[in-house]
């Protein structure tokens, strides 16, 4: 369902016309749709179609822009007072017996808080998700305390959105922005939008943008001096705000919202690595984030969200760890279920895949599957692709974690060993990365893959060639795979741990000696990790830390990060110790 299918109507309020845009069943819970400067309904389209399944969908043009009528004169027109006449007279028309669920972008967002903090339209609104558009009112309070307080801190604050508020300033002046938009800036605008906010090329903006534009101009100058000097006292939300902040934001600082639950007191908050324009270059995250937030809305429940460290940032997103069954797998898909994750669990084993799977769901995450797979075997791992994207949609984070370790001389460790080791330690990141990672390159919204490496991929031993080797290789792979893909906004990022409490030791095969020798060495080598006794679920953390952070190569442990600095800066002494045999 597109905008093409929409159910148009034209309500009159103020002497205006709007025209209102509606999909889906007029039964469901009904979602408004707000845009911002200097857009119209349009850039809601590609969230509204994804909506349409499982609500009632309502867009509308603000006076002035689209196909609603513009209020003569201009001065005055654009005041917050008739805004938000308009949205009660568009959600009477559209839902006169159910309060509405309100979604606001950019100035949709900032009209909006306006609509969620006076007094009359209070039994009129169910919920409001906010993204890239502040409360005129709270910001013009947190301009207040940092001018009244000021410290260096503070005063960074302040000096740094002053810089990013530069458009506010010119929108002031004149007739020249109108100037612009009706001439070369309304002509280049899409372009500049698809190279600096990488919003894919189409029927946005549409023709009406140097009129939109031209007329937006008055949001601004009719609001934002005369409510960032006089701010209400009074603002706090009567409704549960959900928050989704783009850290990438070319306009708006994430520090605006420190003080956010002053006014808010049902808060739960979303963090994207997205620019300004999500509604057109993330729109599968932001239909998932709005949808599990009406329904718990509707439900009477808390928002599930996950409640871990990285809330805002994994809630809801499809996560797909491989040697989930066990270990750095299990405490990474574990710590990904906690922060509100989808979870696909994947390993060879079925019986500990589904115990992490079932793990995964008791620790919060908003749902967990079960898959078995060799990830070797590339014919196993393109049928487990194609059945995630078909049942669970394209994964947002990857992490590729399976692996095998292979100990021993050069010269005693078998061709076959080399086949063993490479094709589960890297043919099954490559693997991985391909088929998972072309899926999050063809979407274009962005995603991230974490390959598991070690710091045996910097650190030679005359042990552990075919393990170091594999894990060297995928070390470079992802470098490689990063530069590639940072131009879609997918980062790649190598962990290196060090020595971990882990079950690898006692499934390691130990070349050139007999089963009895090798089960000493695997006893030996299991006891030597225990007593090291890192746990995984550091590393877990340490891989959801380094998503966030998009990093390309961290090392884990103390040992791994030593390991590290020598090799990139005193590499002939990683040599030296390299010679020495060591004592299994």
């Amino acid at each position: 369902m597109t905008l093409k299918d929409a159910r148009e109507r034209r309500v009159r309020t103020g002497g205006i016309e709007l025209c209102v845009a509606e999909l889906g069943d007029p039964g469901r819970p009904t979602v408004v749709l707000v845009h911002g400067y200097p857009d119209s309904k349009e850039v809601w389209s590609e969230v509204a179609a994804r909506l349409a399944a499982d609500f009632h969908v309502v867009l509308y043009d603000v006076r002035g822009h689209g196909r609603s009528t513009a209020p003569k004169p201009l001065r005055g027109g654009f005041t917050l007072a008739k805004l938000t006449d308009d949205f009660l007279a568009v959600a009477d028309a559209v839902s006169p017996d159910r309060p509405v669920h309100l979604v606001g972008h950019d100035w949709g967002s900032v009209q909006s808080w306006e609509f969620v903090t006076v007094e009359r339209t209070r039994g009129r609104i169910a919920s409001f998700t906010s993204m890239s558009g502040p409360s005129l009112d709270h910001f013009g309070h947190w301009i207040d305390a940092r001018l009244k307080r000021p410290t260096p801190r503070r005063v960074g604050q302040l000096l740094g959105q002053g810089a990013k508020s530069w458009y506010v300033y010119l929108l002031h002046t004149p007739v020249l922005p109108e100037l612009a938009w009706r001439g070369p800036l309304g002509k280049r605008w899409p372009k500049l939008l698809e190279r600096a906010e990488k919003v894919p090329a189409g029927d946005y903006p549409t023709a009406t943008l140097p009129s939109d534009a031209a007329h937006g101009a008055w949001l601004y100058r009719d609001n934002v001096r005369p409510r960032l000097r006089h701010p209400r006292p009074d603002a706090v939300a009567h409704v549960p705000v959900q928050l989704i902040t783009p850290q990438g934001d070319a306009f708006l600082s994430e520090r605006l919202y420190d003080d956010l639950e002053r006014w808010v007191p049902r808060l739960t908050r979303r963090t994207l690595p997205a620019k300004h324009w999500v509604p057109r270059t993330r729109p599968d995250q932001l239909a998932r984030w709005i949808e599990e937030f009406v329904n718990s809305v509707e439900r009477g429940e808390p928002s599930r969200g996950g409640s871990g460290r990285h809330a805002d940032r994994f809630g809801g997103q499809l996560a797909l760890v491989t040697g989930a069954g066990s270990g750095i797998g299990r405490a990474t898909a574990l710590a990904l279920a906690e922060a509100g994750a989808r979870v696909v669990a994947v390993d060879r084993d079925a019986g500990t895949a589904a115990r992490t799977a079932e793990l995964a769901l008791a620790a919060g995450a908003s749902g967990a599957w079960a898959e078995t797979v060799d990830v070797s075997d590339e014919q196993a791992m393109e049928k487990l692709a194609e059945r995630v994207h078909r049942e669970y949609g394209v994964v947002d984070v990857l992490v590729n974690n399976a692996g095998i370790g292979v100990s021993g001389s050069f010269f005693t460790t078998t061709p076959d060993d080399w086949r063993k080791v490479l094709d589960v330690n890297l043919w099954g990141v490559i693997h991985g990365c391909r088929l998972f990672g072309a899926r999050m390159a063809e979407r274009g919204q962005g995603g991230h893959i974490v390959n598991i490496a070690s710091a045996a991929a910097f650190q030679p031993s005359r042990a552990l060639p075919a393990y170091s080797t594999s894990k060297a290789a995928v070390l470079m792979l992802s470098e490689c795979l990063r530069a590639e893909l940072a131009a879609k906004d997918i980062g790649v990022t190598a962990i290196c741990p060090g020595i971990v409490n882990t079950n690898i030791t006692s499934t390691t095969r130990f070349t050139g000696v007999d089963e009895t020798e090798a089960r000493r060495r695997q006893e030996r080598s299991s006891r030597l990790y225990g007593k090291r006794n890192y746990p995984p679920e550091k590393v877990a953390r340490a891989i959801l830390d380094t998503v966030a952070e998009n990093r390309a190569v961290v090392p884990v442990t103390p040992e791994a990060r030593g390991a590290y600095l020598l090799s990139r800066f005193v590499p002939g002494a990683l040599r030296k110790v390299a010679r020495v045999e060591p004592k299994l």
